[in-house]
């Protein structure tokens, strides 16, 4: 069965329905053409009764679903621009220590030998170096710095190939180093090697996520993370065993961006994501704010992380 095409005036019959409140229907029809009907409603079971019955809690309305729209967007810039500078520093610092450690021509840097030894691991190093390779010769031409080296000098250093890499090939860099030069890029965030290489693939997760514009807000990772003195410090609660927030939830970029960024850089987006949770809190009628917290995995005192040493 096809989807059939709906008009403005269509798609405010469906919301007005399912009984949520259209204070404005101009105004409405306007947010829907811009920011796509779809994309709005993806943030309506938080304002649903139910799954099964599709009707919207008495007393929902538009200006709150947009609210909702408009908080996981900015959640989304905060995080994605401190994401940038963890990534910015993950590539600087690998490419630091191997270039320091191996050399700085391609052949150096890219030799096999320079990885782990383990046999289990060689299908994963030699996969990964091709991937590099490849990475870097269809996308040196489009940067003025890969190009610059490459045309003046006939080789890309490693601190500038890491631009053209994508954030998850140098997270998966870091899983075949040896173990030495793992703890030597790890003690730059001191943090355990075998923690960063948990981190690494969720920050890349939530980096593309923000990069293009997906749902954030209630998004949940494959793999749980380990548990950390932040879940018992903040005394979130447990459920069979379990810590019911910072596990698989928002709150653990969170948890991972509080021993990764700097301290400065840490309180001013705590204190910018905490600003936009207050003005939704605002905006929400119908809906407790601590619904939306429970959603993002966020324990009540969640501010209390910052003091946490």
């Amino acid at each position: 069965m096809s989807k059939i095409f709906k008009t403005l005036d269509e798609q405010i019959d469906i919301l007005k329905q399912k009984g949520l409140i259209i204070e404005d229907e101009n105004m409405a029809k306007e947010i829907l053409l811009r920011e796509n009907y779809f994309f709005l409603t993806g943030y309506r079971l938080l304002f649903m009764k139910s799954l099964k019955d599709k009707k919207f809690i008495p007393g929902s309305s538009f200006n709150e679903l947009y609210a909702m729209f408009n908080f996981d967007r900015q959640i989304r810039n905060i995080m994605f621009k401190n994401l940038l500078i963890i990534e910015n520093n993950i590539k600087s610092i690998i490419s630091y220590h191997l270039s320091m450690t191996y050399g700085i021509r391609e052949q150096d840097y890219l030799n096999p030998n320079n990885f782990n030894k383990k046999t289990e691991k060689t299908k994963q190093v030699n996969d990964l170096l091709k991937k590099m390779k490849r990475q870097i010769r269809n996308n040196a031409d489009g940067h003025t710095a890969t190009s610059h080296y490459q045309n003046n000098y006939g080789y890309i250093p490693l601190w500038i190939a890491v631009k053209v890499l994508s954030f998850g090939i140098v997270g998966e860099l870091f899983t075949i180093l040896k173990p030495d030069d793992q703890k030597s890029v790890a003690l730059h965030f001191n943090i355990n090697a075998s923690d960063l290489i948990t981190y690494l693939p969720v920050l890349s997760n939530f980096r593309n996520l923000c990069a293009h514009e997906e749902i954030l807000f209630d998004h949940k990772i494959q793999r749980k993370i380990d548990n950390t003195k932040y879940h018992t410090m903040l005394d979130i609660p447990l459920m069979d065993g379990e810590f019911i927030y910072g596990k698989d939830d928002l709150f653990v970029l969170i948890i991972i961006l509080k021993q990764m960024l700097t301290d400065k850089d840490f309180k001013e987006m705590l204190r910018e994501v905490n600003y936009e949770i207050s003005l939704l809190e605002s905006k929400l009628k119908s809906i407790s704010i601590g619904k939306v917290l429970d959603k993002m995995g966020f324990p009540v005192n969640y501010m209390d992380i910052e003091r946490i040493n």
